[in-house]
């Protein structure tokens, strides 16, 4: 006789229950790049629409970062540590590859035995984590699930290189996902173009550091024309789909959440995708520069933190990054 298995019993929907930034003390303007590469003020800004980032001292670990921004998130969702079932954390900056950053924050944060586990999917990481997060709330196996975008690219630029060097910022970003009585995180697009991966990605492996092939530190790179059309045409098709599945239009937007990668790349979303004048559209980018997996928390922090998005408000979150690897969703804010 075949056992039949027990379905699941975990909550009809999710949804985002708290969130928490956290950004490093040190800002660092651009003023202070220029002295490493031959360039401008206005250059940075005409192509980036950065004027500052935070760069982590060496007290803002990675693990230091997250527990700062997790806190946040969970007493902005009003539950205690011990109600996390299971914490997911997206980061590319965490250079102990065992054990995952994940278990030391859990450990840390006081929430028994959750489960966890790092992901590493770039810019695209914190959709995918909460996609992950969702999955495991509605299926039963956590009620609550804490998800991080971390990253200290401080420590993955090169500061001679005049094409990244001014582009990217160190935090930390957090939500809280349980469950909810209706639908309040929509169905993910998502997926990864690997035949691209050669556009974003470090410039040597750590072994070949390692074995003393090269003397510099790996850093990160990309072809920033490429990167540009691809996420401007290609993700403003993804973010639309996104829409589509969660059954609303653009005209149903309250805010726009893209990755914060480039003010140039936000704008001509915008425009791609022919947003109202009434959507609000996160461009943390200009003081923060790009997090990568930290980039969509901080800025949807933000502007609930300032007011210039409300709790309720209906948004649409993209991440797209090194991978290639995309994932869009559509939200309702804490």
């Amino acid at each position: 006789m075949t056992a039949k298995i027990r379905p699941a019993k975990g909550a009809p929907y999710a949804r985002i229950l708290g969130v928490g930034g956290y950004r490093p003390t040190r800002v660092v303007p651009n003023e202070e790049i220029l002295k490493h590469i031959d360039s401008s003020d206005e250059w940075i800004r005409s192509r980036s629409g950065i004027t500052t980032r935070h760069w982590a001292g060496p007290e803002e670990t990675v693990a230091e970062m997250t527990l700062a921004a997790a806190g946040k998130a969970i007493a902005d969702a009003g539950i205690t540590p011990e109600q996390i079932g299971a914490v997911v954390i997206s980061t590319v900056s965490h250079f102990k590859q065992t054990p995952s950053i994940a278990t030391e924050v859990a450990h840390r944060l006081g929430t028994g035995k959750a489960a966890a586990f790092d992901i590493s999917a770039a810019c695209a990481g914190f959709g995918y984590g909460l996609t992950i997060a969702k999955g495991l709330v509605v299926e039963g196996s956590a009620e609550h699930v804490l998800v991080v975008g971390v990253e200290r690219l401080s420590d993955l630029t090169d500061l001679t290189d005049r094409t990244t060097a001014f582009l990217f910022g160190d935090g930390a970003g957090a939500a809280v996902v349980g469950p909810s009585e209706e639908p309040a995180i929509g169905p993910t697009v998502w997926g990864s173009e690997g035949d691209k991966a050669d556009v974003i990605s470090q410039t040597v492996p750590w072994d070949d550091y390692r074995e003393g092939g090269v003397e510099k530190f790996p850093a990160l790179r990309q072809e920033g024309q490429t990167v540009f059309r691809w996420a401007v045409f290609e993700m403003a098709k993804v973010a639309q789909q996104a829409l589509e599945a969660a059954g609303i239009t653009s005209e149903d937007l309250d805010v726009f959440i893209p990755h914060q990668a480039n003010m140039r790349i936000i704008d001509s979303m915008v425009k791609t995708l022919k947003l109202p004048e009434h959507v609000t559209v996160a461009r943390d980018v200009e003081t923060t520069g790009n997090t990568s997996a930290a980039s969509i928390p901080l800025a949807m922090e933000r502007l609930l933190a300032t007011g210039q998005a409300k709790s309720g408000d209906t948004a649409l979150v993209i991440g797209f990054g090194a991978g290639l690897v995309y994932a869009a969703t559509v939200v309702t804010l804490p």
